[in-house]
């Protein structure tokens, strides 16, 4: 079965450093206000891209810029800003959907790839953004079938993007459904005038609804009261079949989750995809990656249109059905590097030997390890509290930076 390629998230420095830790082959990162997550705050700068493609190739990962919002005039320069400065620090390509992106890319001699927001679903679409893009992200509402039709028609038709190299199908393997097509919703527009093909969705569709007959008043009885937030796409039980549908480029969404999330995330389908290489993809496996998925942010997982659904299954509350969720306890101080001990300071709550905690930093990335032995106040203790500096030993640099949180049961999911 052929290898293909895991492509992460990365909202942050955080995020980016834990996907290179948990092997990732590409990354996807939005810079400013011209990409679907705008509206987060942890976008990169122009001034990041460098040390972005600096991390990366220091890892042989590739890197993509995501231009993919609806473009204005009022923004095509800095989109020319933004291009030039990618071709100029050797980032791979940019994800786009407007023209007016995918011809300054060109224009530089950049990769492009084409965004899902462009929702393709034939082979003659492919066929048309050959002449521009060496990989395109397929409509999320494609069956596996449907996609196998598309990979199948490029090999045979020989179908290549500007490179000369035939074209790669890349699909959403893991991560939020939208309700809308291929996420080209207004609601959020409309209601709050915060639009989401501008990258600032407010989400209004994740609440709670009464659906009311305005002629007769008929409240109307809905299964699920969250009939507009569908669970997560989870594929790491028909991965085997994701695969064989003949796609290059398996995609993670989440660009404005936590450190951990991508960390735990990659990890898994890391594990899954090396997996199917060497013949030892199994049920028992896929238990056991589920149940590490199941411990951050998630709304429940389905197998979304894949496997030919009619409908979509729908969330069962507002929040995340996580089963663990992250503590903040302190932050870094020290290490010294010799004893490869790490220095905190406990700013709030307490830790104990035989607690999970979770280290997060730019350049740490995140980092999840059990409290097997401590210092408390140069004391050896069991407990550390408010106030306290602690002493670890961990095999990992400890920077300023660095923010440390304590793994707990999530009692309050979903």
């Amino acid at each position: 079965m052929q290898k293909i390629e895991l492509m992460a998230p990365a909202g942050n420095f955080e995020s980016l450093q834990a996907a290179l830790d948990n092997g990732a082959d590409s990354v996807y990162f939005g810079v400013e206000q011209l990409n679907m997550r705008a509206r987060a705050s942890i976008n990169f700068t122009l001034d990041d891209l460098s040390e972005i493609s600096r991390r990366c190739k220091a890892k042989n990962v590739r890197t993509y810029l995501t231009l993919n919002t609806i473009i204005y005039d009022h923004d095509l320069s800095i989109i020319k800003t933004l291009v030039n400065k990618a071709k100029e620090v050797d980032v791979t390509a940019v994800i786009a959907m407007d023209q007016a992106v995918i011809a300054c890319a060109r224009e530089v001699g950049m990769e492009v790839h084409i965004s899902t927001q462009i929702n393709i679903t034939n082979i003659e679409t492919v066929k048309f953004y050959a002449m521009f893009a060496d990989t395109m992200v397929l409509s999320r509402e494609l069956s596996l079938r449907q996609v196998k039709h598309i990979t199948a028609a490029i090999e045979k038709e020989k179908i290549k993007g500007p490179s000369g190299k035939l074209v790669e199908i890349e699909v959403f393997g893991h991560g939020a459904l939208c309700m809308a097509v291929s996420g080209k919703c207004y609601m959020s527009l409309h209601s709050q005038n915060s639009s989401a093909n501008r990258g600032a969705c407010k989400q209004n569709c994740r609440k709670k609804y009464t659906v009311i007959d305005q002629e007769t008043g008929f409240e109307m009885e809905l299964d699920n009261e969250y009939i507009m937030s569908p669970k997560d796409l989870c594929t790491i039980d028909i991965l085997d079949q994701v695969v064989d549908a003949g796609i290059k480029v398996l995609k993670i969404e989440g660009r404005g989750r936590a450190p951990e999330y991508v960390a735990s995330v990659i990890k898994c389908y890391r594990d899954a995809i090396d997996s199917l290489e060497h013949h030892t993809y199994s049920k028992e496996r896929v238990v056991s990656w589920m149940k590490e998925l199941e411990k951050v942010y998630n709304r429940g997982f389905w197998n979304g249109y894949y496997l030919g659904q009619k409908l979509g299954e729908w969330s069962e509350g507002s929040g995340s059905h996580a089963t663990q969720k992250k503590v903040y306890i302190g932050k870094g101080v020290h290490f010294y590097t010799k004893a490869k001990i790490g220095e905190f300071k406990i700013d709030a709550y307490d830790i104990a030997i035989g607690d999970t905690i979770l280290i997060t930093g730019p350049t740490t990335g995140a980092k999840e390890m059990e409290i097997k032995d401590m210092l408390v106040n140069d004391e050896k203790l069991n407990k550390a509290i408010k106030g306290d500096s602690v002493t670890l030993p961990v095999d990992f640099k400890i920077r300023p930076s660095d923010k440390l949180y304590k793994i707990v049961e999530n009692k309050e999911e979903g």
